[in-house]
């Protein structure tokens, strides 16, 4: 784990990065101006330093975090290698959305790991990354313990066979409360990793989307929503292009009338004709 001002300069980071990135400014300059910028006395610059020259040598960001693995996390260099994989539809802009919150999300102080699993692994479901490879690098993100590590796998293995919620519910407070109910001497066999709150949320979602169980979550206890990727009806024409797509438009069919020997050159007539005088045309009343 590293220090909180460290995650705060990657917050700043990742901002920054996208918003130049979105004004088409190439990525090694973009990091050789966010370097200039960090914390000195943070490791972020010479993490920089490396990422750029990664980005000269290879052209990508993913494979400089992959050789910083005590510095940025399996989880952010797998989000960040599936934005630069060329197949996929997961884009740059989205990648760093996500490390800006989570890194944030790791400064406050109503940070908690079960808030930071759930993100996680929404970030998984919604962008359609893939579990296997997914949750195999959150299981490696230092935060968690041995147990959490030895629960994601367990998941990993069997997410798909059974609801996301009863996982969740059988390793919070709220089942044992419910079985201590029956058994008053029952004593769990593995140890719980959610508390009674989150344990409540999963019960009440059996048999739903696991999306409504993330938004109830951030809604009820402040856990961090995740980004969404664009679709392709969230992105608008501007205004002059269209303009100019409707006037190839009609000139488009100006062409074929004309081809066709169905142009009709009585629509640009001026309805009212011009009078004459000894100056020239009359101007109109």
């Amino acid at each position: 784990m590293l220090d909180r001002e460290e995650y705060i300069e990657q917050a700043y980071f990742f901002r920054n990065y996208r918003e130049r990135l979105e004004e088409d400014v190439p990525s090694q300059e973009i990091l050789q101006s966010i370097q200039e910028e960090v914390l000195a006395t943070t490791r972020l610059p010479m993490a920089i330093d490396i990422l750029r020259g990664e980005v000269l040598l290879k052209g990508k960001v993913s494979t400089g975090m992959a050789v910083l693995n005590h510095y940025f996390t399996p989880f952010q260099t797998f989000i960040f290698s599936r934005a630069e994989d060329e197949a996929s539809k997961f884009d740059q802009q989205t990648a760093l959305l996500i490390l800006e919150r989570e890194a944030t999300y790791r400064t406050e102080e109503r940070y908690k790991t079960a808030g930071l699993f759930i993100y996680h692994f929404e970030c998984l479901a919604r962008n359609r990354l893939g579990y296997d490879e997914g949750l195999a690098a959150v299981a490696k993100d230092p935060a968690y313990s041995p147990q959490w590590r030895e629960w994601i796998n367990r998941l990993r293995l069997q997410v798909g066979n059974v609801e996301f919620s009863e996982f969740l519910y059988y390793r919070s407070e709220e089942f044992l409360e419910e079985r201590r109910r029956k058994t008053p001497d029952y004593q769990p066999n593995v140890p719980l990793l959610f508390g009674r709150p989150e344990g409540r949320i999963a019960r009440a979602n059996r048999g739903k989307d696991p999306l409504f169980l993330f938004g109830a979550l951030q809604r009820q206890l402040g856990y961090p929503a995740i980004p969404r990727i664009k679709r392709e009806s969230d992105y608008r024409i501007h205004p002059e292009i269209e303009a100019r797509l409707q006037r190839l438009e009609k000139r488009l069919g100006l062409m074929e009338a004309e081809q066709k020997g169905k142009l009709d050159l009585s629509q640009f007539y001026q309805k009212t004709p011009p009078t004459f005088t000894d100056e020239g045309i009359a101007k109109k009343p």
